[in-house]
């Protein structure tokens, strides 16, 4: 008997005493070895390691290693982030006012002015918006600097009388200690006043540094913007490219119409409380007006607390009865905005749940400051869009309406009611009959 037969033999053996004891065999031999001039084939079938952990325990540890090398990933990006911020701030800046002044960009180039001249009007034309804007504010602070600083003494002296003879009753000695101890705590950290005012002025050099480099980038945003796209897309795997551009297609247009409804909400946030305060004679009111308009670029939380500080300089100067009145204004205004402004104007804009708006304004101001809380929403928005769009059309297809996603209001009835809406205003409008919405699973 040669070899081969004998570990035939020796395996049919094998076999033959695992299936009479009803036990799984190690091993599993292909039916050639009915055949004994056939190779014997010998197959492992015993659990490899893998199989002795569990289904969830494997899928576990598998989501586990790809959001940690996630986290990695995102901490190195905020890191080159943090090292290239000077260049990276004035771009992000660039983009939010390319975004604003696009549009008059594009009409005149439309009307036949050349690219580079019509970006080059539209830049100038914006900075002597802004510079004559603040130019008129600095003149009124300066004209009411003195007014404001009497006031400031007599609102000082109200307060000290209301501390000596109101509810705390507090005697001239304990009000001098206090203040003596306000002084030696400004004495103690003289240093770090001093230190402040030094990087104060690094960091003066480094806004105007921004600032050119904001007119630079923000010149050639508005004339090749639609090129800058198409190169940075054609550097991408063939297949992404279509779904990349049209995606940035519609998150341009979103970042586009927040921008604008969020300058005009901020625009009737500032005249609504700038003329309450002109009305009750507040020194300083246009500076705080305009002090309004900038925070309403920071949504929900913004626009409160510059009107907190128009409060402030109300009860310092012109005492307590006007300082609750401008309170009452700055509620007031704040009403207006979130309950006709807002739904009317932000929310065919972009719309986002307010709990998506109050965690991107924090883990902004909280990453990047001011500028972090100031670009959050923004991002968040063009997020949302782009998302929407690449997971309903993967393979770059337009929306059926030529409408950038992500503009649904987040209340399912809400949108269910719009959408009813809508297809009822189309229904009577035989010119303009609906789209053929293509299902997606």
């Amino acid at each position: 008997m040669s070899w081969a037969q004998t570990v035939r033999e020796r395996a049919r053996t094998t076999l033959a005493s695992a299936a009479s004891r009803n036990l799984p065999p190690p091993f599993t031999v292909g039916p050639e070895l009915q055949d004994t001039s056939a190779p014997v084939v010998v197959v492992d079938s015993r659990s490899s390691s893998e199989d002795v952990l569990p289904p969830g325990v494997r899928t576990a540890g598998a989501w586990a290693w790809r959001f940690i090398l996630f986290v990695v990933a995102t901490y190195l990006f905020l890191r080159v982030v943090s090292l290239l911020s000077v260049v990276i701030i004035p771009v992000v800046v660039a983009i939010l006012l390319a975004a604003l002044f696009q549009p008059a960009s594009a009409a005149l180039v439309r009307w036949g002015v050349k690219r580079s001249l019509a970006a080059g009007l539209v830049l100038v034309g914006g900075l002597l918006l802004v510079f004559g804007g603040l130019s008129l504010i600095v003149r009124t602070f300066i004209s009411q600097l003195d007014t404001l600083s009497a006031r400031v003494t007599e609102g000082i002296d109200e307060v000290q009388t209301w501390l000596s003879r109101g509810p705390l009753h507090l005697t001239d000695a304990q009000l001098s200690q206090y203040v003596e101890q306000a002084r030696s705590a400004f004495t103690a950290n003289q240093g770090a006043v001093t230190s402040g005012a030094i990087s104060t002025a690094a960091t003066l050099g480094e806004v105007v540094t921004g600032f050119f480099l904001v007119l630079f980038t923000l010149f050639f945003f508005l004339r090749d913007g639609a090129q800058i796209w198409s190169f940075l897309c054609r550097l991408l795997p063939r297949e992404a490219q279509v779904p990349t551009a049209r995606a940035g297609h519609y998150s341009w247009h979103t970042l586009v119409s927040y921008v604008h409804a969020t300058v005009l909400v901020a625009f009737v946030d500032a005249v609504g409380i700038g003329i309450g305060l002109a009305v009750l004679r507040v020194p300083l009111a246009l500076p705080l007006a305009a002090l309004v308009f900038l925070g309403a670029f920071i949504p929900v939380i913004g626009a409160t607390l510059t009107g907190a500080v128009a409060v402030l300089v109300a009860l310092v100067a012109n005492g307590p009865v006007t300082a609750v009145t401008v309170l009452i204004i700055v509620i007031a205004v704040q009403q207006l905005e979130g309950h006709v402004l807002q739904p009317l104007i932000m929310g065919r804009a972009v719309a986002l749940h307010p709990l998506a708006v109050i965690l991107a304004i924090a883990g902004g101001i909280v990453v990047a400051g001011i500028v972090g809380g100031l670009i959050a929403v923004p991002l968040l928005a063009v997020l949302n869009t782009a998302i929407r769009y690449l997971v309903r059309h993967p393979s770059g297809e337009p929306t059926p309406d030529r409408e950038p996603p992500g503009t649904e209001p987040t209340d399912d009835d809400e949108a269910e009611q719009e959408d009813r809406a809508e297809a009822a205003q189309r229904a009577t409008d035989p010119a303009n009959p609906p789209p053929a919405h293509t299902s997606v699973s």
